[in-house]
C-alpha cells in the first residue's frame, strides 16, 4: 500500500548546501570551451563564410561549420532543421536561415573570452530574403518557407460531428469570440548548458539537461551519423523545463564537438553555457495563436453547437508542433458535451521563432477560448457560471467531440463543485459573497491606491488534459529493480530515465519502489537518467512521468519480488510498462480515441483592478485539482503554486516581442516574469484523489493542470470587476487601461 506521505525530496540537501551540480556546473580536467553563432538572420541565404580571422585568435582550437555535420537535418517528428546552417552540407536546404536563432557555427577555443573573440570575427555574407512575421501573410502562401512542405499549413486538423444547422436552431443565444493568445518565454532558472565528451568506452557523451534522455540520444546519433549504442545522454540535475528542453539546444552540438576533436585526436572534453540572451532567443516558445469561435446555447445553459478556427504561429520549424496543436484542438471545445462541433486547426510556419512544449501544451490557448466563451454565455443567459458548467461538463458516457467517450474515471463536475465551495461561490444560483473590504494595494510600488479607482471581482474557469501521449504515438516506459540482500532485503535500486526538472519526479519514484517492494523509503537508491544504465522511459511531459513511471515501477518491483522468491540473488526485475492504446484524428471527421487519461481542474480567482493605472492584484487563488493518489501533498502543493503563479505571469505580464521575426526583448529586464510582489497573496491547493483506475495506485499526472484555466477565470473576474471583456492576454496595465477607457470606464 502506497501512504500519502510528504517524504522530503531527495535531492534538496545538495541544492541546499550547493554540492549539486547541474550541467553548468561540471568542470572535468583539460576542459575546453565553445560558443555558438546564432545566424541572426529571420530568412536569409548564406553565400559565403570566412573563418579565417577567427581561426587566428590565439587559443581558439577548432571552427565546425554545416560542411562538418554528418547528416544536417533534425527534428521532433520533423527533421526540418539544419544543426548548422551553411555550405557545404549534405543538406541541400541547409543554406538558408528560416530563424533567427538557427546556428551557424561552433566555435570551440581555450577559454570563453577566446571563443567569444572568434566567434565576433567570422564574417558571412547574406542574401537577405522575405521575412515572413505573421500567419496572415503566411496563409496566403505567396512564398514557401520550408519548401519541401509545399505549403505553410505545416498541419491540420478538423473535427466534423453532429449536424451544425440543428445546433444552430436550437441555440436561443449565439455567442462568438475572436481570442488572440501571446508568445510565452519558459525562463527556466538554468539555461541552456551542457559538457561534451568521449567516455571511456569510446562513446560520444554529452552530459545536459533535457526531458527525454533516450530521445536526445536518438537525435544526437541521427545527426552524427552514429549507432545509438555509440551515443550516451546523461541528465546531471536539471534547474527546469517546462518543456523548453524537451528539443534539442546544445545536445547535437556538443556531440559533434566532441566526435571531430576525436577524429583530430584531441581527447578533451568541451563544455557550452548560454547567457540568459543566448537562451531566451535560441529555445522555442509557448505557441503564439488566434482562436475565431461560436458557441450556441439553449436558454436553460445547454450548448448546442461549437466552431471554431485556430490559427496557431509554429515559427520556421516543426519542433512539437504537431503534437501541441493536437491539444489545442480537442481542447478549444473545452471539458464540454458538445452534440455538434466543427473546428478546424492549423498550424501555420512563419520566420518566428519557433512554438514547442510549454506547459500545458495547446491547453491553455484552448481553455482560455472555451472557458471565456462559456463565461460569456452564463452572463448573456444570466446564469451561475457555476451552474452552465455543471450542466455541461463531460460525465461517464459522455462523447467528446472526436465521438468517443473519455476513459472511465471522469471527476470533472465533483472538481467544479468542490472549487466552487471551497471558493464560498453559490452552485445553485448566481448570487456569490466578495469575502472582506476592498482591496488595497500599491499598483505603483511607491504610491498608494487610490481606492476609489479599485473594483474588485471574482472568476472561475476549469479544464481538463490527457495524461500522456496522444493520438497513436507510441507510447511505453521502463524500469529496472535490483534488490539486494543474502537473507532480508538490505538495499532497493532503481534504475530510471525519467528526468526530474525541478518537480520532484525522482522523490516519488523512491516512494513507488519502497511501497511496490515492500521496503522503507531510505533503503531505495537511485541510478537516474543516464542511456547506458537505463531502459527509455518516454518524455518527462504531458503530465506522464509519475503516471508512467509508477506503472512501470510496480512491474518491474513484481518481476524483481519474483525473482527473490526464486532466491535469485541480488533479484533483478524489469519491466515495460505499454498503456492502453491511442488513435489519430481521422481526417475527414477527426474521430478517435484520443488519450488514455486525463487530470480534472477547476480555479476561482479574487482580485481587484485599479482602473486608473490598469494594475491587477490577485489576492486568491483557490484551485481544486484531482490527482488520484497524493503520493506526496507537499510537492503537489509545489507544483499548484508553481503552476499558478507560471500562469498569472501568462495571464497579466509577460510580454514577449516579435517584430519580422525578431524577437526585441530578450532580456528578463525587458521580458517580465513575476516577482515575489507580483504573485497572487494566496493559492490555496484542493488536493482531491478521485482514483484513476489504471493509474498507479490510483494516480493520476496533474502538474500541468493547474497552469490551464487560470488566465481565463482571472479575465472572468477582471469581467465581473469592471464590465469589460478582455479577448486578448497579458493584461498588461497599458492595455487594461486603454480598453476600459475605450468603454467609458474611468474613476
Amino acid at each position: 500500500m502506497l501512504k500519502s506521505e510528504s517524504v522530503y525530496r531527495i535531492d534538496a540537501p545538495g541544492k541546499v548546501t550547493g554540492d549539486t551540480l547541474y550541467s553548468g556546473d561540471i568542470t572535468p580536467e583539460n576542459l575546453l570551451h565553445g560558443k555558438v553563432l546564432f545566424s541572426n538572420q529571420p530568412h536569409a541565404r548564406m553565400i559565403s563564410m570566412d573563418t579565417a580571422a577567427a581561426e587566428a585568435v590565439p587559443g581558439v582550437v577548432a571552427i565546425l561549420t554545416a560542411k562538418d555535420v554528418p547528416v544536417n537535418g533534425y527534428g521532433l517528428g520533423v527533421p526540418d532543421q539544419p544543426v548548422l546552417v551553411g555550405l557545404g552540407s549534405s543538406n541541400p536546404h541547409a543554406d538558408v536561415s528560416r530563424w533567427e536563432g538557427d546556428h551557424v557555427a561552433i566555435i570551440i577555443a581555450e577559454s570563453e573570452t577566446a571563443a567569444a573573440e572568434a566567434r565576433s570575427l567570422i564574417q558571412i555574407e547574406w542574401e537577405p530574403l522575405p521575412i515572413i512575421g505573421t500567419m496572415e501573410e503566411a496563409l496566403k502562401d505567396e512564398l514557401i518557407i520550408q519548401p519541401w512542405h509545399g505549403s505553410n499549413i505545416l498541419h491540420k486538423y478538423q473535427i466534423r460531428k453532429g449536424d451544425m444547422d440543428t445546433g444552430w436552431n436550437d441555440a436561443d443565444i449565439i455567442i462568438e469570440g475572436t481570442y488572440h493568445l501571446p508568445y510565452q518565454e519558459h525562463a527556466f532558472l538554468q539555461p541552456e548548458a551542457g559538457v561534451g565528451y568521449i567516455d571511456d568506452r569510446g562513446r560520444v557523451t554529452v552530459e545536459i539537461g533535457g526531458q527525454w534522455a533516450h530521445e536526445d540520444r536518438e537525435q544526437v546519433a541521427h545527426s552524427l551519423d552514429l549507432p545509438e549504442e555509440k551515443v550516451r545522454i546523461i541528465y546531471p540535475a536539471i534547474g527546469g523545463a517546462f518543456g523548453g528542453k524537451e528539443d534539442m539546444s546544445l545536445q547535437i552540438v556538443l556531440g559533434l564537438a566532441a566526435k571531430r576533436l576525436h577524429e583530430r585526436g584531441i581527447n578533451r572534453p568541451v563544455r557550452i553555457i548560454w547567457t540568459r540572451e543566448e537562451s531566451i532567443l535560441g529555445h522555442h516558445k509557448r505557441h503564439q495563436a488566434t482562436v475565431y469561435t461560436k458557441w450556441g446555447a439553449t436558454k436553460a445553459g445547454k450548448i448546442t453547437a461549437v466552431s471554431a478556427t485556430v490559427h496557431m504561429d509554429s515559427g520556421a520549424y516543426a519542433y512539437t508542433s504537431p503534437k501541441v496543436l493536437g491539444n489545442f484542438h480537442l481542447m478549444v471545445t473545452g471539458p464540454y458535451e458538445i452534440p455538434n462541433a466543427h473546428i478546424d486547426s492549423y498550424a501555420i510556419t512563419t520566420n518566428n521563432v519557433p512554438g514547442g512544449a510549454f506547459r500545458g501544451f495547446g491547453g491553455p490557448q484552448g481553455a482560455f477560448a472555451a472557458e471565456t466563451q462559456m463565461n460569456k454565455l452564463a452572463e448573456a443567459l444570466g446564469l451561475s457560471p457555476v451552474d452552465i458548467r455543471l450542466k455541461n461538463v463531460l460525465r461517464e458516457g459522455s462523447l467528446l467531440t472526436v465521438q468517443t467517450p473519455p476513459p472511465p474515471g471522469i471527476s470533472m463536475a465533483e472538481v467544479v463543485e468542490t472549487c466552487a465551495a471551497e471558493a464560498g461561490w453559490s452552485v445553485n444560483g448566481n448570487q456569490y459573497s466578495v469575502n472582506g473590504d476592498q482591496s488595497t494595494f500599491n499598483s505603483v510600488q511607491s504610491l498608494p491606491a487610490n481606492p476609489g479607482a479599485l473594483r474588485k471581482g471574482r472568476g472561475i474557469a476549469c479544464s481538463f488534459k490527457n495524461v500522456g501521449f496522444s493520438f497513436g504515438a507510441p507510447e511505453s516506459c521502463e524500469a529496472t529493480i535490483e534488490i539486494h540482500g543474502a537473507t532480508e532485503i538490505e538495499r532497493v535500486v532503481l534504475r530510471h530515465a525519467g528526468a526530474d526538472v525541478g518537480q520532484g519526479a525522482h522523490t516519488a519514484f523512491r516512494q513507488m519502489v519502497a511501497a511496490a517492494v515492500g521496503v522503507e523509503v531510505d533503503r531505495v537508491e537511485l541510478d537516474m537518467s543516464d542511456t547506458a544504465s537505463s531502459g527509455n522511459s518516454g518524455s518527462t511531459s504531458a503530465s506522464r512521468m509519475t503516471w508512467m513511471a509508477g506503472n512501470s515501477i510496480r512491474g518491474a518491483a513484481e518481476a524483481a519480488l519474483t525473482a527473490w522468491t526464486n532466491e535469485d540473488r541480488p533479484a533483478v526485475g524489469h519491466h515495460k510498462y505499454i498503456p492502453p492504446g491511442t488513435e489519430p484524428y481521422d481526417a475527414e471527421t477527426g474521430a478517435c480515441m484520443p488519450n488514455f487519461t486525463y487530470g480534472y481542474v477547476a480555479e476561482a480567482v479574487e482580485l481587484t483592478v485599479d482602473i486608473e493605472t490598469g494594475h491587477i492584484h490577485v489576492e486568491k487563488v483557490v484551485c481544486a485539482n484531482d490527482v488520484g493518489k497524493a503520493i506526496n501533498p507537499t510537492q503537489i502543493e509545489g507544483q499548484i503554486e508553481g503552476a499558478v503563479v507560471q500562469a498569472h505571469g501568462y495571464a497579466l505580464m509577460e510580454n514577449l516581442v516579435v517584430e519580422d521575426g525578431r524577437i526585441l526583448n530578450p532580456f528578463l529586464s525587458q521580458y517580465l516574469i513575476p516577482g515575489i510582489k507580483d504573485v497572487p497573496e494566496i493559492v490555496q491547493s484542493v488536493i482531491m484523489e478521485v482514483p484513476d483506475p489504471i493509474g498507479p495506485w490510483g494516480a493520476r499526472g496533474m502538474a500541468e493542470m493547474p497552469f490551464l484555466p487560470l488566465a481565463p477565470a482571472i479575465v472572468a473576474a477582471v469581467y465581473d470587476a469592471t464590465g469589460v471583456w478582455f479577448d486578448e492576454i497579458p493584461l498588461t496595465p497599458a492595455r487594461v487601461v486603454a480598453k476600459l477607457q475605450e468603454f467609458g470606464i474611468r474613476n
